[in-house]
């Protein structure tokens, strides 16, 4: 039987995911990674999928690429390229790692083979699911290597991935996902535990690679810095949902979500002076086993009223079109109210007559 293939639709949408729930089984009761989310991305785009550690983000690209432990329980739709990819069976899925969608992970020294040639690593895929020939894999491999700006490919592919800097081993597993020609690359975290010079090569040939091939693309990262110049779309996480979505221009200047307002205040300032002090937020994510009610914000937002500990709010559609967020006082429309602890706990909240809050 030949390897599945999705068909394209007539639209330029090459992904949407409609309500994806991802929750795992634990000791303790399960725990919603990813709760609700939707979004769609079209070809040659790139959405940033941004957030603190915990909010759910490698579990959402984990999810639509059902690289999941079997204690992962997961609903919802995830159509690509006209198919809903979460009806396949397996060995469907198997047959489109590579060819249709690809993924960069955080660390390249646990996503390649320790005792395998870099060569033989890049060679595995096409010869797996093009039944390449070994001469044409290793010229594709070589071209791919030169593509990526790694010097003196020859010698490299005969290289073990101990043998190379953290950022030739980077560009070797952006090599590997990129040789069977994906339309679609998550790039988890690409730029960790690199130096600003090399993250910046990164990001541009990840651009380059993006252009040159029409590819989409998901770059999640926790830094928005990253994302601000390099990204069509953001959709900030938070707690397993998505709480502000909108263009990458648009997202910065106009932001509604108090959390999106203090991941852009904890971004380092060109400007400012040495030794100034970070911005940091205060507390830390809620725990997903027993979540608080109301808004999962709320005991770390210094805009909290009581209607936020109360009720969640749901995505709220902004005027700019393509914009939604979810706060039910977003960024620019009340004073902060609170003092928070540096564990996150509401000290106090101002007495807000009920009336009050629709005005």
């Amino acid at each position: 039987m030949p390897p599945f293939r999705p068909t394209a639709p007539d639209d330029g949408v090459l992904l949407e995911v409609r309500d994806l729930r991802t929750s795992f089984a634990t000791p303790r009761g399960f725990v919603k990674a990813v709760d609700g989310v939707s979004f769609t991305l079209s070809r040659g785009r790139t959405l940033g999928v941004v957030g603190e550690s915990g909010s759910g983000k490698t579990v959402l690209s984990r999810s639509i690429m059902r690289l999941l432990p079997k204690t992962a329980a997961t609903a919802g739709e995830v159509i690509f390229n006209g198919t809903d990819i979460m009806k396949l069976k397996p060995k469907q899925m198997r047959a489109m790692w590579g060819p249709e969608m690809a993924m960069i992970f955080q660390d390249p020294m646990t996503s390649l083979n320790p005792v395998m040639k870099v060569g033989a690593q890049i060679m595995e895929g096409m010869r797996v699911h093009f039944n390449t020939r070994k001469e044409d894999a290793r010229e594709n491999a070589l071209a791919l290597l030169r593509d990526v700006a790694i010097p003196e490919p020859a010698h490299r592919l005969e290289e073990f991935p101990h043998e190379l800097s953290g950022g030739m081993r980077q560009r070797v597993v952006i090599a590997t996902a990129l040789a069977c020609g994906p339309k679609l690359l998550f790039a988890d975290e690409p730029t960790t535990a690199l130096d600003v010079t090399v993250q910046a090569q990164i990001l541009d040939l990840l651009a380059r690679e993006r252009d040159d091939r029409n590819m989409a693309m998901i770059l999640v990262t926790h830094d928005l810095g990253v994302v601000a110049s390099r990204t069509n779309e953001i959709a900030v996480m938070y707690a397993g949902r998505i709480v502000e979505r909108a263009p990458t221009r648009t997202l910065f200047r106009d932001m509604k979500m108090p959390y999106t307002e203090a991941l852009v205040n904890s971004i380092p300032k060109i400007d400012e002076h040495s030794h100034t002090r970070l911005e940091v937020i205060p507390g830390r994510p809620p725990n997903l086993l027993h979540p608080p009610d109301g808004c999962k914000f709320a005991p770390r937002c210094k805009y909290v009223r009581p209607k936020c500990l109360e009720e969640e709010p749901p995505l709220i559609e902004a005027a700019t079109p393509g914009h939604q967020y979810r706060c039910w006082y977003p960024v620019g429309t009340a004073e902060p109210t609170v003092d928070t602890t540096q564990n996150g706990h509401v000290l106090a909240v101002d007495p807000i007559p009920v009336a009050a809050e629709s005005d």
